[in-house]
């Protein structure tokens, strides 16, 4: 049995949504054709072998090769086929006199260049225009079904955090075995048991639990924070031999997932004893960047212009890690977050769409104190009338375990 369908309602409105901001980008668009397994979810409320054909003026179809039986269990939407393979659907659709544009719209960020030799063999088209933005631009602001799934898994997250994992570090604990330990508990409590990225080749299990000056590790992906991982063939796990020593920070960044829908929370420990001066003034300087950036997410606030008043806030001391490693920062302070851990909108230069409500946004100011490791938080919000409201609980002083 089938539980927790995406209403027909909701994917009606979704599918609206998307062929409106198709229409401001691409005014004269006739048909999209959606490959990635986030946007079909999205779209449909499955994911599939196959393809969704969305068409400006004749309606769309989930095109399914596998599996064709299980998308119709699990999708309430409203138009459903089987295809064996591309030589199939273009004999499908030329018998079905269905005319076809010189343009056709696609998730290029998605669709491989096999993909598409073997699509364009079938059906060619002669200009191919990515909707990648569209797609994500038309997910940013959350439906009421989305947000419950986002709220229950920030609950999960600033649960799991606070009440769970400073119980299970002692000084055999190893990053991987706190990874590990708190990702079993996590799946027993509602996580859907993967992040996902929109970045190719980002591989992560529930995000980074790095001891002392790991977390300053570089990284693999685009992100302030590193981790030298189980090894370089999986460099996003943890150390399978690092254990906490008295004094070390650790650093937990946890991204959990309620039914596809992420939450994004970093937290600081500090193992047996507390920081000196130097640590916990860092961290409170990140605080107050962070609470002060959540004040400003109203709707209407440009994403670049609020990176730049709280990159004018950062303490001269602090602006050569500020979001990274000591001079090896990232140009952001927030994104977006939903069914990937980094959608739109980003909190950083160049992104002046102005914020809408129902946005949910990521705040995460950082510092990476050299030798020592990073500190700051991270929280997701809401974007409301009032500012940012946190998912995940209130910016979180040091603490000590």
């Amino acid at each position: 049995m089938i539980i927790n369908k995406v209403p027909k309602s909701e994917l009606a409105c979704r599918l609206e949504r998307f062929m409106r901001e198709m229409d401001a980008t691409y005014p004269a668009w006739e048909i999209c054709a959606v490959t990635g397994s986030m946007s079909m979810y999205h779209l449909t409320g499955t994911i599939c072998d196959g393809l969704l054909l969305i068409r400006r003026n004749q309606g769309s179809v989930l095109w399914v090769r596998r599996s064709y039986e299980r998308s119709i269990l699990e999708s309430d939407f409203p138009d459903i086929r089987p295809m064996k393979n591309f030589r199939d659907l273009a004999s499908q659709l030329a018998s079905a006199g269905s005319h076809l544009p010189d343009t056709l719209y696609l998730d290029t960020a998605q669709a491989t260049l096999e993909w598409h030799g073997l699509f364009s063999k079938h059906i060619p088209f002669t200009n191919i225009l990515p909707a990648d933005k569209v797609l994500l631009q038309a997910r940013a602001v959350k439906s009421a079904y989305e947000l419950d799934r986002i709220k229950r898994s920030g609950a999960l997250a600033e649960h799991m955090l606070i009440e769970h994992l400073p119980k299970m570090i002692n000084d055999t604990t190893t990053e991987a075995t706190a990874v590990a330990d708190l990702y079993a508990l996590c799946v027993r409590n509602g996580h859907h048991g993967v992040s996902r990225f929109s970045m190719k080749n980002t591989d992560v299990t529930l995000g980074h639990i790095c001891f002392g000056d790991n977390s300053l590790y570089p990284s693999v992906f685009n992100g302030a924070s590193g981790s030298p991982g189980y090894s370089p063939a999986v460099p996003t796990l943890g150390s399978p031999v690092r254990t906490a020593c008295a004094g070390d920070l650790i650093y937990a960044d946890i991204s959990l997932c309620v039914e596809g829908y992420h939450s994004d929370k970093t937290l600081i420990y500090s193992y047996k004893t507390g920081q000196p001066e130097n640590v916990v003034a860092a961290h409170t300087h990140c605080l107050e960047l962070q609470r002060h950036a959540a004040a400003l997410l109203r709707p209407g606030a440009k994403p670049s212009e609020i990176y730049r008043e709280v990159i004018n806030m950062v303490l001269p001391e602090y602006k050569h890690c500020f979001m990274g490693a000591p001079n090896r920062t990232v140009p952001f302070i927030g994104h977006g977050v939903g069914l990937y851990i980094d959608e739109l909108p980003i909190i950083a230069r160049g992104f002046d769409a102005p914020l809408e409500s129902g946005m949910t946004i990521a705040l995460e100011p950082k510092i990476g104190l050299e030798g020592i490791g990073m500190v700051g938080s991270e929280n997701t919000y809401l974007v409301t009338e009032s500012g940012g409201i946190s998912l995940t609980g209130e910016c979180m002083e040091i603490i000590v375990i």
